[in-house]
């Protein structure tokens, strides 16, 4: 069973004047300035409810953005795979949930320490190592195994996750028809698509592409989510400096008004089709042209995109738990580190790529071990401190008194166990001459590939994938 993480702590990096501030921002960018919209098909659907359209430039109204607002579902309750209950979230905090990958480009060999190319057999050991990980909440299935062809790598990793996770699977697809094949999958698993939508276990994914532009692709991908009501994350992926100004208020402006429009869109096409506001506004290193991963900005401005989207009261969809470093060394876990702290005290909801490495080439087994001992002693720091008469212990002070010990009080007894134990780091009293952290997550993912197993879906549903495998794979 996974845990999500409650918190008491908050961080606010906006508040509600500069909050206010950068969503009018937004809004002008929106219904006064205008957008790119590459499908025609949405662009008439803009159109016909009183949006200026002109070529390939769309500028929505006021009304029709405070309609969409009205609309969209301002909770998800997201089910695992078997259909029970699992996981609700909020625009207003509440917990917080992570997910890694379920595959990448390339994966960090947790048996040689090398980076190789991700493989279709690498799949089951990223979801079998989230399914045991108590703090991984879902898994990122992108379609990137480099010895599946391009044309079905959405599909057949898809397919592959089913099989091997019990929890959420957040999705993303290369093709327009793939995203209805993998739909077509998830629903034979669900016991159809009205089961699906009733106990959603999945999730997509879809970008546009900042500045201000939705292709064809993005929108398609938005339309089909929205008329099957399968819930859709819109996510603008920005540089300072490349893709968005080099400013964080207008970054997070452009982001939050290229969000709006996704929204709008999918409100049009279903009213109350579920979307989760997803933003991720990092820099364009000037030294290396890379998109980061682990620039401390990056991270405080998704902390700030997550109260942008409490002030349109959705649920957030943002990144933590990942590094730029190409192993895990010293920079990934104080990047990891950071940016786990960062987002548990942040008011976000959904938090994808932990465990992912190399400014998101790469993703690493073992830095998805290491998050998730780190995620676990950060529900410590953000339950904060209770404040109460039976926390305040007033006569148990008094009658130990000056000078004694709590050591063999039965308060001690009853309550020792609400301090975090590391599984991953020591306190000996003396410790070893080299470190032993290595070795225990290697000990871990040992045991998720010997002992961890996967509950198996129904015959007569392995039956229906394997079809489904003969036709993608021939």
């Amino acid at each position: 069973m996974s845990f999500g993480t409650p918190r008491n702590l908050g961080l606010t990096v906006l508040g509600p004047e500069k909050v206010k501030a950068i969503h009018e921002a937004g809004v002008h960018l929106l219904t006064r300035v205008g957008m790119k919209v590459g499908c025609p098909k949405a662009r008439q659907l803009f159109a016909k409810h009183g949006a200026k359209v002109s070529g390939e430039l769309v500028a929505v109204t006021e009304k029709m953005l405070e309609t969409a607002v009205e609309t969209a579902p301002k909770s998800l309750s997201l089910h695992k795979r078997d259909g029970s209950p699992y996981v609700t979230i909020t625009p207003k905090g509440g917990e917080v949930f992570y997910g890694t990958h379920a595959d990448q480009l390339e994966i960090l060999d947790p048996d040689t320490g090398q980076v190789r190319p991700f493989l279709r057999a690498d799949n089951e050991l990223m979801c079998r190592l989230a399914s045991y990980l108590e703090n991984i909440s879902f898994v990122l299935s992108v379609g990137m195994s480099q010895d599946v062809r391009p044309e079905v790598q959405t599909q057949v990793t898809f397919l592959d996750t089913l099989r091997n996770f019990d929890k959420i699977t957040n999705f993303s697809t290369n093709e327009i028809e793939s995203l209805h094949d993998c739909i077509e999958m998830a629903s034979i698993v669900a016991g159809g698509l009205k089961n699906l939508q009733e106990k959603p276990f999945i999730f997509n994914y879809c970008e546009p592409i900042p500045p201000r532009t939705h292709p064809t692709e993005s929108t398609e991908k938005l339309w089909i989510s929205a008329e099957n009501r399968i819930p859709v994350v819109y996510m603008p992926y920005s540089m300072m400096g490349g893709t968005a100004p080099m400013s964080m208020a207008a970054s997070l402006a452009q982001g939050h008004s290229e969000f709006m429009l996704g929204l709008v869109l999918t409100q049009l096409v279903s009213p109350g089709a579920p979307i989760i506001y997803g933003h991720m506004p990092s820099i364009l290193d000037m030294k290396t042209t890379v998109g980061s991963y682990g620039a401390y900005e990056f991270h405080l401005l998704v902390a700030a995109g997550a109260e942008l989207s409490g002030h349109l009261g959705l649920p957030f969809y943002g990144t933590a738990g990942c590094s730029d470093a190409k192993f895990l060394d010293e920079q990934a876990v104080a990047e990891i580190t950071m940016e786990v702290f960062s987002t548990t005290l942040s008011r976000a909801n959904l938090i994808h790529d932990v465990g992912v490495l190399d400014h998101c080439n790469s993703v690493a087994p073992e830095a998805v071990v290491l998050a998730d001992d780190l995620i676990e002693g950060l529900k410590v720091f953000a339950r904060g401190v209770t404040v109460d008469e039976k926390s305040l212990a007033l006569d148990l002070i008094e009658k130990v008194g000056p000078g004694g010990a709590y050591v063999t009080e039965s308060h001690t007894a009853k309550n020792y166990r609400s301090v975090f134990y590391s599984k991953l780091f020591s306190r000996k009293m003396k410790n070893p001459e080299q470190s032993e952290v290595r070795d225990k997550i290697r000990d871990v993912i040992k045991k998720v590939r010997t002992e961890h197993q996967v509950p198996a879906l129904d015959a007569s549903v392995l039956a229906d994938l394997a079809k489904w495998e003969k036709k993608l794979l021939g």
